[in-house]
């Protein structure tokens, strides 16, 4: 018979319960989150959130993801991950961020994972993962 009480629902989306972890954790008022999941895809998100300071740091240790926050407003995963063109990135600039030139859309696109103006300067499309204002 199962225990119902013990069963967790385990998500697939690593970078979605990542993002959520790090926004509940910055609402309690931490400054740094435990994740126990991650991925190389993960990783390279949080690369780009380093870049633009929404993430002070991160270290990988052997079975954790210690992440210490930075100047983050709100980020979340984009789901479902939709697919775009240069012409439609416009569109979900104003759906997901506040303002123009406030905050970033990643994007994972052919020539890797960037954020949405370096995928217009390129010109190229790709599937939206996450915003970061």
């Amino acid at each position: 018979m199962w225990d119902l009480k013990n069963i967790r629902k385990m998500s697939q989306d690593i970078i979605a319960d990542a993002l959520n972890q790090i926004m509940n954790a910055k609402k309690a008022g931490k400054k740094e989150v435990v994740l126990t999941k991650n991925s190389k895809l993960l990783l390279k998100v949080l690369d780009i959130a380093k870049e633009y300071n929404y993430v002070e740091d991160y270290e990988v240790s052997e079975h954790n993801l210690t992440v210490k926050i930075g100047k983050i407003i709100e980020c979340r995963a984009i789901k479902p991950r939709f697919n775009v063109s240069t012409d439609s990135i416009n569109k979900y600039m104003r759906r997901y961020l506040p303002g123009i030139g406030l905050g970033i859309i990643i994007i994972s696109t052919n020539k890797g994972i960037m954020t949405h103006n370096e995928a217009l300067e390129k010109s190229i499309g790709g599937s939206l993962l996450a915003y970061f204002y």
